[in-house]
């Protein structure tokens, strides 16, 4: 499973969230608590705002730990607002066009989990997406897909009901395991995170109290390794976080079996 770490707030170091705290994602990345397997090594990424209204972005192939540029770029990029994360494959290849995040226009999308039925139904949900967002798929992820489905069910106006819908199309299958929908986006003002499993339980992620900056923090785990600071969201919940404010409200989360 991958993992993911998110911030909102006054402009920080990158490496705040990244490098420096006692579990942060980069000790995540060989020594993760609360996921199956402890090392994520296949590839990472950050998207950060700034002036301009599209995130920058920066992905690699390499372990986050043997990349000496991640914690360079790190300590040099102050931003108000970014996503980072860690690989473990589940769906796609290494490279760097399957490391995560997304962006699309203002947007930045992260996932961790998987779509256990994704070879079985790609070529539809392809079919589906309007021309602009298909010509901007990329890699060959399922992450990447949950993306531009989000993306084409409006997920600027509305993103609960572009969950619910995008939740529809997917559509869980009778001889599949669970889905397993761990996600963070980001239109440069607001992170929101969800997490959904079609049985048992979804990727865990953590809100973060108010951090000494006044900011706050989305997380896969405590990066400060206690869990007391740190709320885990609950399933089928979309939670919208600013540097003043944590909002969760309910989503569906039933679709109907689809062979």
């Amino acid at each position: 499973m991958c993992r993911i770490a998110a911030y909102t707030g006054p402009a920080i170091p990158l490496e705040n969230i990244i490098i420096r705290p006692a579990h942060s994602l980069l000790q995540q990345s060989q020594h993760a608590s609360e996921a199956k397997l402890a090392v994520n090594g296949d590839g990472f990424g950050i998207a950060w705002y700034g002036a301009d209204e599209k995130p920058g972005l920066y992905r690699d192939v390499l372990p986050a730990w043997a990349d000496d540029n991640l914690t360079n770029l790190c300590r040099m990029v102050h931003a108000q607002h970014f996503i980072a994360h860690i690989r473990a494959s589940t769906v796609g290849e290494t490279n760097r066009a399957n490391c995560h995040p997304f962006t699309h226009g203002r947007w930045s999308f992260c996932h961790n989990g998987q779509i256990p039925h994704f070879r079985a139904i790609r070529r539809r949900l392809a079919t589906a997406l309007p021309d602009d967002l298909y010509d901007a798929r990329r890699g060959t992820t399922d992450s990447e897909m949950v993306f531009l489905l989000l993306l084409s069910h409006w997920l600027d106006a509305d993103p609960l009901a572009a969950i619910d819908a995008t939740l529809t199309e997917i559509g869980p299958a009778a001889d599949a395991g669970p889905i397993k929908l761990t996600c963070v986006f980001s239109d440069g003002a607001t992170l929101y995170g969800f997490r959904y499993a079609s049985s048992g339980p979804a990727p865990t992620l953590y809100a973060s109290g108010v951090l000494d900056n006044g900011g706050r923090a989305l997380a896969s785990e405590p990066l400060c390794g206690r869990a007391s600071h740190w709320t885990l969201l609950p399933q089928n919940t979309l939670c919208a976080l600013t540097a003043t404010e944590l909002s969760q409200t309910p989503f569906n989360g039933e679709v109907d079996q689809v062979a």
